[in-house]
C-alpha cells in the first residue's frame, strides 16, 4: 500500500496527504496549473504557510490575485522545483486561454515560455502525475515513463467543434486519456474534469469501458467527491 491518501474534491481538485504534509486543516503546499484568482487566494489565506506553485510565466497573476509574493513559486517545464517539501516535477500541457490561441505549450504567449504545466509529485511512496488542462502531444507517455508515474490524475472532457465554438478549450477524451495511461506504464489512471459544467461534462464510465474493450493493462479509480482513497498495488497493474 502507498503512503498517499486522495481526495477529489471536485472537476481537477485533489488533495493529496501523507505523514507530515498537508492535512485538511493546515496545507504545507498548494500545486495550481493555472493562477484562478479566488481559489489561491483563499487557500494562501487560510493557510498561512503554504507555498504555491503556478507556472513561471504567470506568477504576477498569483501574486495580483492575493498571494504573497515571497509564498509564490514559477515552476519550469522539465526542471525540478527547488525547496518544497516534496519533490515537484514540472511536465508541459497544452492547453489556451482562448479557442484561438489554444492547442499549444503558450509559447506565443508567454515570450518563448511554456505556459501551462500539469505537474507529477512524490509523496508516500508514489508518483502522482496531475495533467491539468492538456490534450495529448509528441512525447508526452515517455515523459511519464521517463519520471516512473504511478497514478494518472487525466482529463476526459474531451473536445468538439460545438463547445469550441462557444470559446471552451478542450482536452483529452476519454480514450485519449486510456490511451496515454496504457502506453505511459501508469498503474491507475484516475479520471477528472467531467462533472462540473453542464456544457463541458465527461463521462468516466466510458473510460473504464475504454480500458476493458482494449484490453488495456491499467486499472481505473473513478473517485467519489470528498471521499479519501488510498492506492494499493495488489500486483502489477492492478489497485484495490
Amino acid at each position: 500500500m502507498t503512503g498517499v491518501t486522495l481526495t477529489w474534491l471536485g472537476q481537477a481538485g485533489f488533495l493529496l496527504r501523507a505523514d507530515g504534509v498537508a492535512t485538511v486543516s493546515r496545507l504545507d503546499l498548494a500545486v495550481a496549473l493555472l493562477p484562478d484568482g479566488p481559489t489561491v487566494a483563499a487557500v494562501a489565506a487560510a493557510s498561512p504557510a503554504c507555498r504555491v506553485v503556478v507556472p513561471e510565466p504567470v506568477t504576477d497573476q498569483a501574486v495580483a490575485a492575493g498571494v504573497p509574493a515571497s509564498r509564490v513559486v514559477g515552476a519550469v517545464a522539465g526542471e525540478p522545483v527547488p525547496g518544497l517539501p516534496v519533490p515537484v516535477h514540472p511536465v508541459p500541457a497544452r492547453h489556451g486561454v482562448d479557442v484561438a490561441d489554444a492547442y499549444t505549450f503558450g509559447h506565443e504567449l508567454s515570450g518563448g515560455r511554456t505556459r501551462y504545466l500539469g505537474y507529477v509529485i512524490e509523496l508516500g511512496g508514489a508518483r502522482i502525475y496531475h495533467a491539468g488542462d492538456t490534450v495529448w502531444w509528441t512525447g508526452q507517455e515517455d515523459e511519464l515513463r521517463r519520471l516512473g508515474v504511478h497514478v494518472a490524475l487525466l482529463p476526459i472532457n474531451g473536445r468538439d467543434p460545438v463547445r469550441e465554438a462557444a470559446n471552451i478549450v478542450g482536452n483529452l477524451d476519454h480514450r485519449e486519456a486510456a490511451l496515454l495511461a496504457h502506453a505511459a506504464g501508469v498503474d491507475l489512471p484516475v479520471p477528472m474534469h467531467w462533472d462540473m459544467f453542464e456544457a463541458n461534462l465527461g463521462f468516466p464510465e466510458q473510460l473504464v469501458a475504454t480500458v476493458s474493450r482494449l484490453d488495456l493493462a491499467v486499472a481505473v479509480l473513478v473517485p467519489k467527491r470528498l471521499r479519501p482513497f488510498r492506492p494499493r498495488r495488489a500486483r502489477p497493474g492492478q489497485y484495490a
